[in-house]
């Protein structure tokens, strides 16, 4: 027993002894000598130690974004971490009930790969200098170390790595929480946040099962969508970015958002939904861009409304010489004071270089006026498809009453066939007249309701459809009495021109008789004058 406590005792003074010397080198050591101190005791002890450590940092590159190994390699580990590790930190799961257990810091844990036995562990670095900061601010650093005997270094380089981030990329998909994105505004981009994006808890419902169109349209999407999923290698094949757009069109509330999170639900995508009222210039763009990840979708909601992106190209000259000067350049500062992104700038973010910063991405557009765009922003190859979401049809609408009223058939649906096919009305005000207005709704009654409103909708059609006429038919009389009134006026200017052509003609001819007249009378005179003297002289 005394041998034991002898032994303890110098295990302690030893250990003390190790402190003692370690602050002291901490306290008066120069850092530039610890540092040299300790990276050549590494090279010492590699001479000596059989074991090579792989070490995987959770942020790398210049910006510091968080790596894809390390979350892969996260993901791996964390199936393990539930049985093997002591100390474990806890997060909500996907389903935001269910937690998800993961290794702690400075815990432990091994796996085994061809005979060959490894050692993960999880470690954080804290700045050696930190300075005072109102906000809370993140400077720890998180790496994983791989630790294994060298003489299986090429079945874990080569094989065990590529497995373990194969498999842990497949487990990120598969209990990933997705997210809804928004950029905050650019003059928002620095200070002690310095984030692009703000995100939430993407929840959304919608799936392409209970989404309301036609099924042949509807498969017809699908496909597009998973042959896009999986075309990496096709893709690379053509020299092309990884990437598709989507033009969604039609009248507002014909699903135009819901067909959104429907696509981002059926291939397991982020949504950033992109204001650009928001964005300050060109450059802000492209840093927004390349913050979004793979398996995203990029929307543009209402891109005709978002900014004034026709008609940059020409300028009319007419309008720049009506307007007033002043007024005119006091428009023009405070566009250029509040300017956003210009349509060059936009074509660059959609289709340019900048656009391959990254792959498997969508960039879907909406817009209600589809004529409004310029040619340029929707040609093919930047909106690859265009879909058109138009008023709901019968195949629609049974969808709708499957999910509302779950109802498959019913003797009204005859006559709710007739009327919309003669009625323009959109699925979501059919949803609407179809949601029961009790919790123990008759599905009858909101059938009948939905009547209703077909009929009325139907009836307001066609009450604007006679107004429409009639205005057009005014819109021509008057007009034709306009054109007749003119014409008479035409030919009262003509006539009035011929009967003054006239009276000219007759002054003109009598004042040539006139002139006539007094030349011969004038001739007459000259010759009884001369006869006149012709007699005197005879006389004489």
């Amino acid at each position: 027993m005394s041998k034991m406590s002898e032994i303890w005792t110098g295990v302690g003074s030893t250990l003390a002894s190790i402190m003692f010397v370690h602050a002291m080198i901490q306290q008066y050591l120069p850092y530039r000598f610890r540092d040299y101190m300790e990276k050549y005791m590494h090279r010492i002890l590699g001479f000596t130690n059989p074991y090579i450590h792989i070490r995987f940092h959770e942020f790398s590159g210049e910006r510091l974004k968080r790596s894809e190994a390390y979350t892969a390699i996260e993901a791996y580990l964390s199936a393990k971490s539930s049985k093997l590790a002591k100390r474990l930190k806890a997060q909500i799961g996907k389903d935001s009930k269910n937690l998800v257990l993961s290794m702690d810091d400075h815990e432990e844990i091994t796996d085994e790969f061809q005979q060959a036995k490894l050692w993960w562990s999880l470690s954080k670095t804290t700045p050696k200098t930190q300075s005072f900061s109102f906000y809370p601010t993140s400077e720890e650093k998180r790496y994983l170390t791989l630790k294994f005997h060298r003489r299986y270094r090429e079945i874990i380089t080569e094989v065990y790595l590529n497995q373990v981030i194969e498999k842990g990329k497949a487990i990120v998909v598969e209990n990933r929480q997705r997210k809804l994105y928004t950029n905050n505004p650019s003059h928002g981009y620095y200070g002690y946040k310095k984030t692009l994006w703000s995100h939430v808890v993407f929840d959304h419902p919608a799936t392409f099962d209970n989404i309301a169109m036609d099924p042949t349209k509807k498969k017809e999407i699908i496909d597009d969508l998973i042959t896009f999923s999986k075309g990496k290698e096709y893709y690379a094949k053509v020299g092309k970015a990884w990437k598709r757009g989507y033009l969604l069109y039609g009248p507002p509330g014909t699903g135009k958002s819901t067909m959104i999170a429907a696509m981002a639900n059926f291939l397991n995508y982020d949504v950033y939904d992109l204001e650009l009222t928001a964005v300050k210039e060109n450059s802000d763009l492209r840093k927004l861009l390349i913050e979004t990840s793979n398996k995203s979708i990029i929307v543009i909601e209402d891109i005709d409304c978002s900014l004034d992106l026709t008609g940059q190209r020409k300028k009319n000259k007419e309008d720049k010489e009506e307007t007033d000067p002043i007024k005119e350049k006091s428009k023009e500062d405070r566009d250029h004071k509040d300017s956003k992104v210009t349509l060059s700038g936009l074509l660059n973010f959609i289709d340019g270089l900048w656009s391959a910063c990254g792959g498997e991405r969508l960039i879907v557009f909406t817009t209600n006026y589809v004529e409004k765009l310029d040619p340029a922003l929707i040609r093919r190859g930047r909106m690859d498809k265009h879909i058109e979401l138009s008023y709901c049809g019968f195949e629609g609408f049974k969808i709708l009453a499957r999910n509302y009223l779950d109802l498959d058939s019913h003797h009204l649906f005859e006559p709710i066939r007739c009327l919309i096919g003669e009625t323009q009305m959109t699925p979501a005000d059919v949803a609407e007249n179809l949601m029961p207005k009790t919790i123990n709704g008759d599905p009858e009654i909101c059938l009948k309701n939905l009547i209703e409103a077909l009929e009325k909708a139907k009836e307001d059609a066609r009450l604007k459809a006679e107004e429409e006429a009639k205005e057009k038919e005014l819109s021509t009389k008057s007009g034709e009495a306009k054109k007749d009134a003119e014409e008479k006026e035409l030919l009262t200017k003509s006539g009035e021109a011929k009967e003054e052509e006239k009276e000219k003609e007759l002054s003109a001819t009598s004042g040539e008789a006139k002139e006539g007249d007094s030349s011969t009378k004038e001739e007459t005179e000259e010759d009884g004058s001369t006869r006149l003297k012709d007699k005197e002289c005879n006389g004489v």
